[in-house]
């Protein structure tokens, strides 16, 4: 299921895994760039920022900065980052960062993880729909990419 209006992008899916195994897989820096295609050198921990080197083919060249906003065991990972930051000419650092919140809950076979990125309507607006698309697209292809992890390595 996803949803997506002017501000906000909403997915969510049904992962047959444990909730523990879920939250490992979404808050351990490690795991995450695994599933995500981005290499962290720190663990995530809330009030850090952290610097990723996207591994994803095509986009080995881009980083990603990472503000880890809160980290409620097993329930809500959230972080602050700049959507859709590829142009490599542009400098993001002074635009809003969009909030990324993971939500848990335990379902009959699993664990229902619910993802809202929020916040585009602060982005300039030159970018803003470009952005939105742009992430839209890129989360429906992690919240597969997150399952697929999921069933090989649990």
């Amino acid at each position: 299921m996803s949803t997506k209006t002017a501000d906000r992008i909403e997915k969510q899916i049904l992962l047959k895994v444990p909730r523990a195994r879920v939250w490992r897989a979404i808050t351990d820096s490690q795991e995450f760039g695994a599933w995500f295609q981005i290499r962290f050198t720190e663990p995530f921990r809330t009030g850090a920022t952290l610097r990723g080197q996207i591994t994803y083919p095509g986009y080995e060249h881009l980083s990603g900065d990472f503000e880890i906003e809160a980290m409620e065991p097993e329930r809500r990972f959230a972080y602050r980052w700049h959507p859709n930051a590829v142009d490599t000419n542009r400098d993001y650092s002074k635009e809003p960062m969009t909030l990324v919140e993971f939500t848990l809950e335990d379902t009959p076979g699993g664990t229902l993880l619910k993802l809202v990125e929020s916040g585009f309507d602060a982005i300039p607006l030159d970018r803003r729909a470009e952005a939105l698309k742009g992430n839209d697209q890129g989360w429906s292809a992690q919240m597969t990419a997150i399952d697929e992890y999921l069933q090989a390595h649990s």
